[in-house]
């Protein structure tokens, strides 16, 4: 049953294709989402290369899951994690899954969970190929969660996309007035491109994001009379219709 207050995650961990030095911050991440109930990472640990997953695994109160390496070119730790997702799926406790990987291979895997009505939030980095990403509600690029880091795009292309990608979430949740409430914008921004994320154009909210975007207008709106709480609302400059 969905917990819609507190949605239950559990985080798998393909060890081979993802960074223990930015697992701290990924936990503050699923945070935001939910409580991570399942923490597991797949690898054969008796591989000097998964050295840095050991310290992790104690602090952070992760299940290793030891799978051999049985045969050269055969990845035997995707195979692994894959048939204990179905199992934690079909057992019926979880609300969604944090899939941590930056391998296409959990492709499939993503969107066999979201047929199943659950939620999936991959994490991976920049080199994660776009099938993965896609198959996902949401993807976080692990580099935009590194302490001290601020991946800010200023270079055209990335000008020249950003504002594609407001101005067409905008126009699908605009309404009569013409202007456009931000929740229902970045609902729409995640839906359009599971990837998108203020903070990789160095901004820690959307709001901020929108604020310094030239060619946007933007206002704020208490929720109700005597509410602390304000809502943006946005539009292209130059539409004519007025709130």
């Amino acid at each position: 049953m969905a917990n819609a207050e507190n949605p239950r995650l559990a985080i798998l961990i393909d060890a081979d294709n993802a960074q223990a030095s930015v697992f701290h911050d990924l936990l503050v991440e699923v945070s935001r989402y939910g409580t991570a109930t399942v923490k597991r990472a797949y690898g054969d640990w008796t591989t000097p290369n998964l050295k840095g997953w050991k310290d992790i695994l104690h602090t952070m109160a992760i299940q290793p899951i030891q799978q051999f390496s049985y045969t050269t070119g055969k990845n035997s730790t995707d195979a692994s994690l894959i048939i204990d997702a179905m199992d934690l799926l079909h057992s019926g406790a979880l609300d969604g899954f944090c899939l941590v990987s930056s391998d296409s291979d959990f492709t499939r895997l993503a969107t066999r969970v979201r047929e199943a009505g659950l939620v999936v939030y991959g994490f991976g980095e920049k080199k994660t190929p776009q099938p993965f990403v896609a198959a996902c509600d949401k993807f976080i690029y692990t580099e935009i969660l590194r302490p001290g880091k601020s991946p800010a795009e200023d270079n055209q292309p990335a000008a020249a996309k950003i504002k594609s990608q407001l101005l067409d979430a905008i126009s699908a949740a605009m309404r009569d007035d013409g202007w456009a409430p931000l929740s229902a914008v970045g609902s729409m921004l995640v839906k359009n491109d599971p990837a998108f994320d203020s903070r990789s154009f160095g901004y820690p909210k959307l709001g901020a994001l929108v604020r310094n975007q030239r060619y946007l207008d933007v206002k704020d709106v208490p929720n109700e009379p005597g509410s602390t709480m304000v809502q943006l609302y946005v539009r292209p400059k130059g539409n004519s219709k007025e709130a």
